[in-house]
Protein backbone atom coordinates (compact mmCIF):
# COMPACT_ATOMS: atom_id res chain seq x y z
CA UNK A 1 0.00 0.00 0.00
CA UNK A 2 1.34 3.42 -0.95
CA UNK A 3 0.02 6.81 0.14
CA UNK A 4 1.13 9.77 -1.99
CA UNK A 5 -0.80 12.96 -2.76
CA UNK A 6 -0.19 15.91 -5.03
CA UNK A 7 -1.74 19.04 -3.48
CA UNK A 8 -2.24 21.57 -6.27
CA UNK A 9 -1.82 25.19 -5.15
CA UNK A 10 0.36 28.28 -5.58
CA UNK A 11 2.03 28.11 -2.16
CA UNK A 12 2.18 25.82 0.90
CA UNK A 13 -1.11 25.23 2.73
CA UNK A 14 -2.04 23.94 6.17
CA UNK A 15 -4.10 21.32 4.30
CA UNK A 16 -0.83 19.48 3.60
CA UNK A 17 -0.31 18.98 7.36
CA UNK A 18 -3.69 17.27 7.65
CA UNK A 19 -2.87 14.99 4.72
CA UNK A 20 0.51 14.08 6.25
CA UNK A 21 -1.09 13.50 9.67
CA UNK A 22 -3.31 10.92 7.93
CA UNK A 23 -0.23 8.98 6.83
CA UNK A 24 0.23 10.14 3.24
CA UNK A 25 3.24 11.81 1.70
CA UNK A 26 2.07 15.19 0.41
CA UNK A 27 3.85 17.04 -2.40
CA UNK A 28 2.94 20.63 -3.24
CA UNK A 29 2.40 21.07 -6.99
CA UNK A 30 2.35 24.72 -8.03
CA UNK A 31 0.76 26.00 -11.28
CA UNK A 32 4.14 26.23 -13.06
CA UNK A 33 4.92 22.58 -12.33
CA UNK A 34 1.41 21.49 -13.23
CA UNK A 35 1.39 23.24 -16.62
CA UNK A 36 4.94 22.23 -17.55
CA UNK A 37 4.99 19.38 -20.07
CA UNK A 38 8.40 18.32 -18.67
CA UNK A 39 7.43 17.92 -15.02
CA UNK A 40 6.36 14.46 -13.90
CA UNK A 41 5.07 13.21 -10.59
CA UNK A 42 3.72 9.92 -9.31
CA UNK A 43 0.68 9.98 -7.03
CA UNK A 44 -2.22 7.92 -5.79
CA UNK A 45 -4.37 11.08 -5.66
CA UNK A 46 -4.40 14.74 -6.65
CA UNK A 47 -6.32 17.29 -4.58
CA UNK A 48 -7.46 20.71 -5.81
CA UNK A 49 -8.44 22.89 -2.81
CA UNK A 50 -11.37 25.29 -2.49
CA UNK A 51 -11.03 28.59 -4.31
CA UNK A 52 -8.90 27.29 -7.18
CA UNK A 53 -10.74 29.40 -9.81
CA UNK A 54 -10.77 32.64 -7.82
CA UNK A 55 -7.87 34.84 -9.00
CA UNK A 56 -7.85 36.57 -5.60
CA UNK A 57 -6.65 33.28 -4.06
CA UNK A 58 -4.94 31.30 -6.78
CA UNK A 59 -3.55 31.21 -10.31
CA UNK A 60 -4.34 27.51 -10.61
CA UNK A 61 -7.22 27.56 -13.13
CA UNK A 62 -5.10 28.36 -16.25
CA UNK A 63 -2.65 25.59 -15.27
CA UNK A 64 -5.50 23.11 -14.80
CA UNK A 65 -6.81 24.00 -18.25
CA UNK A 66 -3.33 23.60 -19.76
CA UNK A 67 -3.06 20.17 -18.08
CA UNK A 68 -6.47 18.88 -19.15
CA UNK A 69 -5.05 15.97 -21.18
CA UNK A 70 -2.58 14.94 -18.48
CA UNK A 71 -5.33 15.02 -15.85
CA UNK A 72 -7.50 12.75 -18.00
CA UNK A 73 -4.65 10.26 -18.54
CA UNK A 74 -3.78 10.32 -14.82
CA UNK A 75 -7.33 9.35 -13.89
CA UNK A 76 -7.79 6.86 -16.75
CA UNK A 77 -4.65 5.05 -15.60
CA UNK A 78 -5.93 4.65 -12.04
CA UNK A 79 -5.35 8.01 -10.37
CA UNK A 80 -7.85 9.68 -8.09
CA UNK A 81 -8.78 13.36 -8.27
CA UNK A 82 -10.63 15.38 -5.63
CA UNK A 83 -11.54 18.93 -6.65
CA UNK A 84 -13.30 21.26 -4.24
CA UNK A 85 -15.42 24.35 -4.95
CA UNK A 86 -14.18 26.93 -7.43
CA UNK A 87 -14.94 29.72 -4.95
CA UNK A 88 -16.12 32.29 -7.49
CA UNK A 89 -19.10 32.87 -9.80
CA UNK A 90 -17.65 31.07 -12.85
CA UNK A 91 -19.94 28.46 -14.37
CA UNK A 92 -17.04 27.19 -16.52
CA UNK A 93 -14.58 26.68 -13.65
CA UNK A 94 -14.51 22.90 -14.20
CA UNK A 95 -14.07 22.91 -17.98
CA UNK A 96 -10.70 21.18 -17.54
CA UNK A 97 -12.38 17.97 -16.39
CA UNK A 98 -13.10 15.14 -18.86
CA UNK A 99 -16.87 15.48 -18.36
CA UNK A 100 -19.21 18.49 -18.36
CA UNK A 101 -19.76 20.34 -15.07
CA UNK A 102 -21.61 23.58 -14.43
CA UNK A 103 -20.86 25.33 -11.14
CA UNK A 104 -23.14 27.72 -9.27
CA UNK A 105 -21.44 29.82 -6.57
CA UNK A 106 -23.36 30.40 -3.34
CA UNK A 107 -21.70 30.21 0.08
CA UNK A 108 -23.64 29.02 3.10
CA UNK A 109 -24.60 26.06 5.30
CA UNK A 110 -26.60 23.24 3.79
CA UNK A 111 -28.02 19.95 5.02
CA UNK A 112 -26.08 17.25 3.16
CA UNK A 113 -27.70 13.93 2.28
CA UNK A 114 -25.90 11.07 0.59
CA UNK A 115 -27.76 9.28 -2.18
CA UNK A 116 -27.84 5.75 -0.79
CA UNK A 117 -24.75 3.89 0.34
CA UNK A 118 -21.56 5.59 -0.80
CA UNK A 119 -17.97 4.69 -0.06
CA UNK A 120 -17.34 8.46 -0.06
CA UNK A 121 -19.78 9.24 2.78
CA UNK A 122 -16.75 9.29 5.10
CA UNK A 123 -15.88 12.67 3.55
CA UNK A 124 -18.07 14.22 6.26
CA UNK A 125 -17.29 11.87 9.15
CA UNK A 126 -17.38 13.93 12.34
CA UNK A 127 -19.37 16.82 10.82
CA UNK A 128 -23.00 17.66 11.49
CA UNK A 129 -24.69 16.77 8.16
CA UNK A 130 -27.57 19.13 8.99
CA UNK A 131 -25.33 22.22 8.63
CA UNK A 132 -22.26 21.80 6.42
CA UNK A 133 -20.60 24.88 4.93
CA UNK A 134 -20.69 24.78 1.13
CA UNK A 135 -19.59 27.26 -1.51
CA UNK A 136 -22.04 26.34 -4.23
CA UNK A 137 -23.53 23.46 -6.16
CA UNK A 138 -23.39 21.66 -9.50
CA UNK A 139 -26.71 22.27 -11.29
CA UNK A 140 -25.60 20.32 -14.38
CA UNK A 141 -22.94 17.64 -14.70
CA UNK A 142 -22.05 14.44 -16.48
CA UNK A 143 -21.33 12.45 -13.33
CA UNK A 144 -23.30 10.80 -10.56
CA UNK A 145 -24.71 12.89 -7.70
CA UNK A 146 -23.33 11.27 -4.55
CA UNK A 147 -24.58 13.89 -2.08
CA UNK A 148 -27.13 16.68 -2.35
CA UNK A 149 -28.68 19.40 -0.23
CA UNK A 150 -32.19 19.12 1.16
CA UNK A 151 -33.27 21.29 -1.80
CA UNK A 152 -31.77 18.77 -4.24
CA UNK A 153 -28.62 20.72 -5.16
CA UNK A 154 -25.74 18.40 -6.15
CA UNK A 155 -22.90 18.98 -3.65
CA UNK A 156 -20.69 15.94 -4.30
CA UNK A 157 -20.36 14.45 -7.77
CA UNK A 158 -18.39 11.37 -8.76
CA UNK A 159 -17.34 10.01 -12.13
CA UNK A 160 -15.29 6.90 -12.86
CA UNK A 161 -12.97 7.47 -15.81
CA UNK A 162 -11.01 4.44 -16.97
CA UNK A 163 -9.41 2.84 -13.89
CA UNK A 164 -9.63 6.01 -11.78
CA UNK A 165 -12.14 8.28 -10.07
CA UNK A 166 -12.94 11.98 -10.05
CA UNK A 167 -14.81 13.57 -7.16
CA UNK A 168 -15.92 17.20 -7.20
CA UNK A 169 -17.24 18.71 -4.02
CA UNK A 170 -18.62 22.12 -3.12
CA UNK A 171 -18.39 21.19 0.56
CA UNK A 172 -16.30 23.94 2.11
CA UNK A 173 -14.74 21.85 4.89
CA UNK A 174 -11.60 19.75 5.16
CA UNK A 175 -12.32 16.11 4.37
CA UNK A 176 -12.33 13.81 7.38
CA UNK A 177 -9.22 11.90 8.40
CA UNK A 178 -11.03 8.65 7.66
CA UNK A 179 -11.76 9.76 4.10
CA UNK A 180 -8.20 11.00 3.51
CA UNK A 181 -6.70 7.73 4.74
CA UNK A 182 -8.78 5.78 2.23
CA UNK A 183 -8.70 8.17 -0.74
CA UNK A 184 -4.97 8.92 -0.67
CA UNK A 185 -3.74 5.33 -0.35
CA UNK A 186 -3.74 2.66 -3.02
CA UNK A 187 -1.92 -0.33 -4.41
CA UNK A 188 0.16 1.81 -6.76
CA UNK A 189 1.03 5.33 -7.80
CA UNK A 190 0.05 6.70 -11.20
CA UNK A 191 2.27 8.87 -13.38
CA UNK A 192 1.10 12.42 -13.88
Amino acid sequence: MTCRVGLLWDSPLMFSRLIEDCGACCEMVNPYMLASPFWRGRFVALIVPTGFANPAYSNLLPALRASEGRIRRFVENGGRLLAFGAGCPREDAYDWLPFPVTYSFGYGPRAVRFAGESRYASLLAGYDPAAVECDGSFPAHGGETLAASAAGEALLVGKAIGDGMILISSIHEYPSREFLREFTCGERETLF
